[in-house]
């Protein structure tokens, strides 16, 4: 399973989205601070879910960001769009 994959199952699993788009931007980052050549270091996250939409801005990117658990360790950058 690849990273991408792996980032979406767990969010779909955590909040059933009604949209999820998640974008590996990996080769935009080539030869940058923590491009570790694997292709799976940076993305992009836009998520839209009922259970998330209740939150504050900071409640729903922490949310999103308990349930990648250890991801978070594993990917550089992750950019969210959250809602």
């Amino acid at each position: 399973m690849t990273v991408k994959d792996e980032i979406e199952a767990r969010l779909t699993a955590a909040f059933s989205p009604t949209e999820l788009v998640v974008t590996n931007e990996s080769h935009k980052h080539q030869g940058h601070a923590g491009d570790d050549g694997s292709g799976a270091s940076h993305f992009h996250i836009l998520i839209r879910a009922e259970a998330l939409a209740a939150m504050t801005r900071v409640a729903r990117h922490r949310a999103v960001q308990a349930a990648l658990g250890d991801l978070n360790q594993r990917v550089h950058a992750i950019g969210l769009d959250v809602g």
